[in-house]
């Protein structure tokens, strides 16, 4: 086959359960279900030849493809322009309301001819189990049944389905042709065991439509923004939202797993997870952008997490993981040899052993959030309150121990700058909190060990002779976490200390407006990672506080040129510009949200 779609080359469709991409050539080629942390339908991404795929594709030479969004909604559009003919695709999965008790799942794909006349095929390759399983299709009296292990899936269409039992597994095709005017329907259902297949929804597919986009519509519309950048920071909260299991409140990290950081690399990880830190930012974007019940669901997921204890009890980790999935569990990693990987980038991992790590950081970001919740939301709970008494305690006593710090480095555990200081933030908001509302905390041993933090920082950390603050205590190496200390309020933007710190990373980190997080060949992990996008947007919130606005206007312009074509941004930027690793990434949209907001209010 040919080699897979580059990892830019994909929209995202989801609803609020799970998300689909969608390939620019009209192919869904990676899908989970019914969850995120579900295992895969679709993986061609991963494996081209063994992952499985949906395929929707014209019979004849396409002279060009466009994709864009429906203005303001998650409704892809698929354009393919021959010699002979327009088609348009309409990928979506539909949402009628906010919280749908009786939800569905469904992916809808609707092709209408625009111009001329046009054959296209359809081909549905189901592989479940991350291509671990085969399946089986038969028609059925209203369209045809997929079964394999653990799946239940009806596919219904306005055109006649072919089945084809090949030697491993079954494949669904369809070969129409549409004039302009015409339209072709196509519904693949997430079926319950016992349910049948039925053509209910063909005839309600001009409504689910209309819902859908109706539903995507009046939730951005209550967006607080209305700065300059409205279409970029309206795309990156509509991506976070599609990011939220809206069930249970969870956000993840990204919706895909194993997509290399750099093509061809090892750096492959799982991401379809609640990373602590991840969750937290995104927490405080969605609250900037006046999203308080998006904040109050993760709040109150949070708050069973806070309150939970593992079965193993391990306290050495503390009281929160790095990470769990969405039910709460912290994920065991494992890799999946039968898949080659996208582009041939091995190994495929599922789960993820960060889970086991210890990562200070995450008190920060969290208590930072439940703050901010605190202060804009209506307030957290008695119960609540006391698991994050239990958590600062707990950071207070274990502050200085080393981890693997937030960029979560499978090496030795080192005294990282980032951790100190996160660990301050932590404490700081947590007294914050408890001044503001009278509520208990033994706040005399928490203002010591804030201060005890704060000195440790500015005197470790700090390396005259660089005039920089370091990425470890002592060290000589830099780290682009730093760029946080003033958006924090660890340390004014104007201190002379910040602004020497921000001219080191300038000079040995910054590549025109992007960013590595951290100096090259430094993490103990082979080959070579691209910069890392968060970071070149929190340089261009760095510059903004330090009041160098026009080149944060001119970094921030830069950065958005290396969206990909509808938007949307992978993990990292590799050096020929090409997004790499997991895609759309979480942590990059809510950094372009809270540097855009920023930068706003900061110019006349």
């Amino acid at each position: 086959m040919t080699e897979a779609l580059a990892i830019s080359q994909h929209g995202l469709i989801g609803d609020l359960r799970t998300c689909a991409l969608v390939g620019a050539d009209g192919t869904i080629d990676w899908f989970c279900a019914p969850r995120f942390d579900s295992a895969s339908v679709f993986a061609a991404i991963l494996d081209q030849d063994k992952g499985g795929s949906w395929q929707l594709t014209p019979c004849t030479d396409v002279t060009r493809t466009q994709q864009f969004y429906y203005p303001d909604t998650a409704v892809l559009i698929t354009r393919f322009l021959t010699d002979g003919g327009v088609v348009e695709v309409h990928d979506f999965m539909p949402v009628l309301a906010p919280d749908e008790e009786a939800h569905r799942q469904r992916l809808v794909r609707r092709i209408s001819g625009v111009r001329g006349t046009m054959r296209l095929q359809m081909r549905l390759d189901a592989r479940p189990d991350y291509a671990r399983q085969s399946c089986t299709a038969e028609y059925t009296g209203d369209g045809v049944l997929i079964t394999g292990d653990g799946v239940r899936l009806g596919l219904i269409a306005s055109t006649d389905l072919d089945v084809d039992d090949g030697p491993e597994n079954s494949v669904v095709t369809a070969d129409f042709e549409l004039a302009s005017g015409e339209t072709a329907l196509f519904v693949l259902e997430m079926l319950q065991d016992g349910d049948d297949v039925t053509a209910d929804t063909m005839s309600r597919t001009d409504a689910l439509f209309d819902a859908t986009i109706a539903f995507w519509r009046d939730w951005i519309s209550t967006s607080s923004y209305t700065g300059r950048w409205r279409e970029m920071v309206h795309r990156s909260a509509i991506t976070l939202k599609l990011l939220t299991h809206e069930p249970t409140g969870a956000i993840v990290a990204a919706p895909t797993m194993s997509l290399p950081a750099p093509v061809g690399g090892s750096r492959n990880w799982d991401y379809r997870y609640v990373w602590i830190r991840d969750a937290g930012f995104s927490l405080y974007a969605l609250l900037r952008l006046g999203y308080v019940n998006e904040a109050s669901d993760f709040i109150r997921w949070l708050s069973e997490r806070m309150g939970q204890r593992d079965g193993d009890d391990d306290r050495r980790l503390g009281p929160l993981r790095v990470l769990y999935d969405i039910d709460g569990k912290p994920p065991e990693e494992h890799e999946l040899d039968h898949l080659s990987g996208h582009r041939h980038s091995k190994p495929v991992r599922v789960g993820n052993a960060a889970a086991r790590q210890l990562q200070l950081d995450i008190y920060g970001e969290i208590i930072d959030s439940v703050y901010l919740f605190n202060k804009h939301g209506p307030g957290i709970s008695h119960d609540a309150w006391h698991d994050v008494i239990a958590i600062v305690d707990w950071v207070a006593e274990n502050w200085d121990r080393t981890d693997a710090g937030m960029w979560e480095i499978r090496d030795e555990p080192q005294a990282y700058t980032t951790s100190r200081l996160m660990c301050w933030v932590a404490i700081e908001r947590a007294i914050r909190i408890a001044r503001a509302r009278g509520l208990p905390g033994d706040l005399v041993a928490w203002s010591k060990a804030r201060d005890d933090i704060y000195d440790r920082v500015m005197t470790k950390s700090w390396n005259p002779d660089l005039q920089s603050f370091t990425r470890v205590e002592g060290g000589e190496d830099l780290d682009a976490g730093l760029l946080l200390m003033p958006m924090v309020k660890f340390l004014s933007p104007a201190d002379p200390r910040f602004l020497s710190t921000l001219a080191a990373i300038e000079k040995h980190l910054v590549t025109d407006s992007l960013v590595f997080r951290y100096e090259p060949g430094t993490d103990g992990l082979d080959g070579e990672e691209g910069t890392f996008s968060i970071c070149s947007f929190w340089y261009v919130e760095a510059l903004t506080r330090a009041g160098r606005l026009a080149d944060a206007q001119l970094a921030l312009e830069k950065m958005f040129t290396y969206a990909n074509h509808v938007g949307l941004y992978a993990e990292q930027v590799s050096a020929t510009g090409d997004q790499v690793g997991n895609f759309p990434q979480a942590f990059t949209h809510l950094a372009l949200i809270s540097a855009a907001i920023n930068l706003d209010r900061a110019l006349p």
